[in-house]
Formats: structure tokens, C-alpha cells, sequence
């Protein structure tokens, strides 16, 4: 069913939706001669359920799937945008309320462009506020915990950089040790400005970044390797990262081998199998056969149900067959 208004060209929703073809595809002209004809349509909300302005769409989250991509141009862009004078701190109700911020931050398709740090660069030079950007956008109001949460790692270190504000959780998931220290007192526990959720969070990105002195550090404070606050274990995201240092650490400290992610239904032997048929960004994808082989020898067992489930999105159960060095590092295993 069309947009009520798209039927009329001059419609102020035809226009709106016109501007909105113009950012995703980087349409510098169209954009700006939009923006002449009706210089309040910078200020506008989408009529869709999203509530996005203009400016919004440069975050490609969130918003209607066939405009979540990002131009190579994007940051000039957002810069029309902003000059015009879009409001970078306005929230649509993506996720439940989101800013400009905290939408290209955690989106995939900038960092594919090329363009998430140099977007996040302009936004705060506009005014962009840290604490509004994952107020409502998951991260516990924090936008580096969010980022996090989404694989944009270099992301949420880029951010910290720039003065985003650092928990225990998210000071865990960039590996920044010093800073996790200050949040224990001599004895062990916590100090009032830590939780343990945020312990577990941290401990969790910690696994799946690489953080292998953060781990060794949360779990001597007495952090339970089975904690699963995001419904994995810190072994799910080892196994899904490819990081043999942490992954041995965890086995040595007898991290359950066969407990199942709560949204997946996944093992952490899935997970690793899942990611080695397609590495996400953050993982070391050399290594997925040595933390299979790793995996096997504590015991692990494949669920063969769970890889040839077409949910998977991919033949994984084929692939494995073909690959020699995969079999070898399963044998066993099924």
C-alpha cells in the first residue's frame, strides 16, 4: 500500500520520501535543491512508523531495509544536512528511540563505506551528545556499550577516543585493564559505581574482542565462567571470534561445552563452525581450525541438527565435508 501523500509529487511527504532517495544515495544536487524549495524539510519526521528525519537516514538503521546503505559520500552528506540545519540530537523511535549518533555508530553500512568514524567525527563537531546517543538504543544508555553489543568495535574505540564516557562494561570490551582496575576495591568487590551486570557484559565483549588480559583478570575476581547475561557465554564468543588464547584460558577454567545460546540454540562449537562459513569483521578467521580442533578434544560434540537447519542461512554442513582441514579437526566430534 503507497505512503499516504506519495500519489501527489508536490505532497510535503513526496518530498520528504524524495529527500530521504536523495541522502541514501548520496544525491548532492537533488539534495540540496530539495532543501531550497522547502528549507523546513531538514526538521521533518518520516510519516512511516520510524519517525526518521532526513538527517536519520545517514545512520542506514533502523529505517526501511531498501534505504539501509550508506554513499561513499555520506559524510558530505550529513554535512548538507547539518549546515541546513538539521537537529543532531533529534530521536526517531528506531529501537525505541534513537539519535543520528547513536544510529551510525552501531550500523554495519557505514563501516562497510569506509565512512562510520569520519560520520561520527562531523556529528559531534555539529554537537552530537554522547549520553542521548543510546539513551533508548541499547548499551545501558552508554553509546561505546552499544557499539559493542553490535560488533562495531573500532567504532566504540573511536569513541572513546573522542571522550565517550567509559563503564566497567565497556572499559572490559576495549581492553583498557587500567580502567576495569579502578572499578574493584582491594578485596575484590566492586566499588558502588560497578555492577556486576556490567562485569558480566564486559566479560563477554572481553571474550569476543580479544581482551585476553581482561579476561584473565575478571574471572581472578571471581566472574563465573558460565555467566551467560546476553543468553551466551564468553566461550559462544570466543568460539565465534576465533580467539584461541581466551578460548584456551576459558577451557582450563571448564567453560561448559555443550550449553546453548538462548536465541539461537547454538553451542559454542556451532558458533565457531557458524562463523568460520562466514568470519564476522572482529574475528582472526586463520584460526577457526584450531579452535574447532580445540573445542573437540575438550569434548565437544557437533549437533548436527542445529548445522543443517535452514535457518542457518548457508549449507554449512556441505562446506565442512569439502574441507579437509575441517574434517580432520572435527574427527570425533559427531
Amino acid at each position: 500500500m503507497k505512503e499516504k501523500g506519495l500519489t501527489s509529487k508536490d505532497s510535503p511527504v513526496s518530498r520528504f520520501e524524495s529527500a530521504a532517495d536523495a541522502v541514501v544515495t548520496g544525491d548532492l544536487a537533488e539534495l540540496e535543491r530539495l532543501l531550497v524549495e522547502d528549507p523546513g524539510l531538514v526538521r521533518e519526521h518520516s510519516t512511516r512508523t520510524h519517525q526518521a528525519t532526513l538527517l536519520h537516514y545517514v545512520g542506514a538503521n533502523g529505517v526501511e531495509n531498501y534505504r539501509q546503505k550508506t554513499p561513499k559520500n555520506a559524510v558530505k552528506v550529513a554535512e548538507i544536512l547539518l549546515q541546513a540545519g538539521a537537529e543532531v540530537n533529534a530521536v526517531g523511535d528506531m529501537y525505541g528511540g534513537s539519535t543520528t549518533l547513536g544510529l551510525v555508530a552501531t550500523s554495519l553500512h557505514p563501516f562497510l563505506a569506509g565512512v562510520q568514524n569520519a560520520l561520527i567525527d562531523i556529528l559531534l563537531e555539529y554537537g552530537a551528545e554522547f549520553e542521548s546517543a543510546a539513551a533508548r538504543n541499547g548499551g545501558a544508555g552508554l553509546v561505546v556499550n552499544a557499539c559493542l553489543a553490535n560488533g562495531r568495535g573500532q567504532a566504540a574505540e573511536h569513541l572513546a577516543k573522542r571522550g565517550a564516557r567509559l563503564d566497567l562494561e565497556g572499559a572490559a570490551g576495549l581492553g583498557r585493564l587500567d580502567l576495569v582496575k579502578a572499578f574493584f576495591n582491594e578485596d575484590g568487590s566492586l566499588k558502588p559505581n560497578a555492577t556486576n551486570r556490567q562485569m558480566e557484559y564486559g566479560f563477554i565483549w572481553a571474550c569476543e574482542y580479544g581482551r585476553t588480559n581482561v579476561v584473565e583478570f575478571l574471572l581472578a575476581m571471581g566472574l563465573k565462567v558460565e555467566a551467560m547475561p546476553h543468553g551466551e557465554t564468553g566461550l559462544h564468543w570466543a568460539a565465534y571470534t576465533a580467539r584461541v588464547d581466551i578460548l584456551k584460558l576459558l577451557l582450563e577454567r571448564k567453560a561448559p561445552l555443550e550449553v546453548k545460546d538462548a536465541r539461537h540454540g547454538g553451542t559454542p562449537l556451532g558458533w565457531a563452525l557458524y562463523a568460520w562459513g562466514d568470519p564476522p569483521f572482529e574475528a582472526e578467521p586463520g584460526h577457526y581450525y584450531e579452535v574447532v580442533a580445540l573445542l573437540v578434544a575438550a569434548g565437544a560434540k557437533v549437533d548436527s541438527a542445529w548445522l543443517v537447519d535452514p535457518c542457518r542461512g548457508r549449507p554449512l554442513i556441505e562446506k565442512i565435508r569439502a574441507d579437509a582441514l575441517m574434517v580432520a579437526a572435527l574427527r570425533s566430534a559427531f
